[in-house]
């Protein structure tokens, strides 16, 4: 059984920076997070931690989803390649301007790859000042116990 979503939840979705497009019944996801959720699932990651960690609430789907959703992933990239992601149901989402719907659901992709990616290199900012503020305080607590 497929799960539905309800306006709110479509919303809400929407605002996802890995969302592509939502509607009642299919999510299509952005090929950034495709890739990277395949990746960090190589390092051992669990599905439904992957899609917590995007900033989903993976109790909107039904048990398995996460991880089905995954293994169709990585079966479409040992087929075709990681250029098979961005493929929906096998019809190209972005072929190039045929038609303004699809110049639009492009530059909506884009976007959202943009958003993406600024959210991912503000989290990598925050974490290098971390570190470089934790190193900081090693070098001063060392030079006190030197004295």
């Amino acid at each position: 059984m497929r799960t539905t979503f309800s306006k709110k939840q479509i919303t809400e979705l929407h605002k996802n920076p890995c969302v592509f497009r939502c509607t009642e019944k299919s999510i299509h996801y952005t090929f950034e997070f495709k890739k990277r959720a395949l990746d960090v699932y190589a390092q051992g990651i669990s599905p439904n931690e992957i899609w917590r960690q995007a900033g989903f609430d993976v109790s909107w789907w039904k048990k398995g989803y996460c991880g089905d959703t995954l293994k169709d992933w990585r079966r479409l990239v040992k087929k075709g390649g990681l250029e098979r992601l961005t493929k929906t149901g096998g019809v190209q989402t972005d072929t190039g301007p045929k038609d303004t719907q699809e110049t639009k659901d492009k530059l909506k992709r884009l976007e959202l790859q943009v958003k993406y990616l600024k959210a991912e290199n503000d989290f990598l900012a925050k974490l290098r000042a971390k570190k470089a503020e934790s190193n900081l305080g090693r070098r001063k607590n060392s030079r006190l116990s030197e004295n």
